[in-house]
């Protein structure tokens, strides 16, 4: 479904940006180079990431309607840069000024259930899976799709928080417990484990009269179920990358986004594409586009929601990202010195393990 182009706003006018983090931060970034100024709301805005390179910050809670209603008023377009914020807040914020993505979006996104419900509706495969809501239910799941699983909460895991495995053998209730099982608001999903030649994402930018863009498809590859490096492009056949962009195309046209879009993706060894996840914002595997695309992830975020028009996603070179993760980031002397990289911190005062606290692009030769 298209609908009619948004209003273009002109440089001057001001984004407001839900969550604070680097995501936040790189976003407006972007957006000061074309002109435009951002007001950053989040619980943890102040001091943030985000909110050292905006203009405005507001420091109040997710509920605060008050707070809500006069960062609604005091800028012309929201978006953001953390899909779990909640619906809620969008639906109220809605009531002032335009919000991309919306509500409708946000609520598939953030449960994975719907998720996969919502692309299984489309015809498009992922994992086996099955919804657990207790230690039973995960025994009888896995029975199902196993004998090798994954039980994940259904919301807010991410960086392979909220994740429990499970081999032939493995305690259900333990599993359970260990993703919070049994917590007010906390769902579980057992999902088949997955035999992959590789992981890989296709990010897709779309302007609300329909337009897209999609860069190539990348490569991820994990440590500690964090992202560590990303390669782009990928090193895959030619049908298994269009294959990936046919279906991040078809879930971005699905729901009717006006933003950007990532969808991750594992390819089997047969080089059947089946669908992970998904995220309605920048996202980490993208950040290579910063260096080595003719308009980066970040900037594409920016021309959707102002209602200019999509930017070239053309590849000036090849690329790849590597994630600083905790006190790698005490590399930046060395980093810096190194010919031909690009260096990305993210303003954050303390380093701890399993935190992101910048990355590194390198420019590599076209293949």
């Amino acid at each position: 479904m298209t609908g009619p182009s948004l209003p273009r706003l002109a440089p001057g006018s001001t984004i407001g940006m839900l969550g604070a983090g680097q995501l936040g931060r790189m976003t407006a970034l972007a957006a000061a180079r074309l002109g435009y100024k951002t007001h950053v709301f989040a619980p943890d805005a102040a001091g943030s990431p985000a909110a050292q390179v905006s203009a405005s910050a507001t420091v109040a809670d997710w509920n605060d309607l008050g707070a809500l209603e006069r960062f609604a008023r005091s800028v012309d377009v929201v978006t953001l840069e953390w899909e779990n914020v909640p619906v809620a807040t969008v639906e109220h914020l809605r009531r002032f000024t335009g919000v991309h993505p919306g509500p409708n979006l946000l609520s598939v996104a953030q449960d994975r259930i719907a998720e996969k419900s919502f692309v299984n509706g489309l015809g498009i495969a992922t994992a086996p899976w099955r919804p657990a809501n207790d230690a039973g239910e995960v025994a009888r799941a896995a029975a199902e799709i196993g004998p090798r699983c994954v039980l994940k909460s259904t919301r807010l895991g991410y960086d392979g928080k909220g994740q429990a495995r499970l081999d032939e053998g493995s305690d259900p209730a333990a599993a359970w417990s260990a993703i919070g099982g049994g917590k007010p608001g906390v769902a579980g999903i057992v999902e088949g484990f997955v035999t992959f030649a590789c992981e890989v994402s296709v990010i897709v930018a779309r302007g609300a009269d329909g337009a897209m863009v999609a860069y190539p498809a990348v490569e991820n590859r994990h440590k500690d179920g964090i992202l560590d490096v990303t390669i782009a492009p990928a090193q895959v056949s030619a049908a298994t990358a269009a294959e990936a962009d046919r279906i991040a195309r078809r879930i971005a046209e699905a729901l009717d986004l006006v933003g950007v879009l990532a969808v991750e993706m594992f390819v089997t060894p047969d080089g059947a594409v089946l669908v992970n996840e998904m995220a309605p914002r920048p996202h980490n595997s993208g950040h290579w586009t910063m260096d080595a695309c003719a308009t980066c992830q970040f900037e594409q975020l920016v021309r959707a929601v102002c209602g200019l028009p999509l930017g070239s996603v053309e590849r000036l070179a090849d690329a790849e990202m590597t994630n600083l993760i905790g006190d790698d980031v005490d590399r930046w002397p060395d980093l810096l010195a190194e010919p031909g990289v690009r260096l990305h911190l993210y303003g954050k005062a303390e380093a701890r393990p399993g935190r992101k606290m910048g990355h590194v692009n390198r420019l590599l030769p076209r293949r």
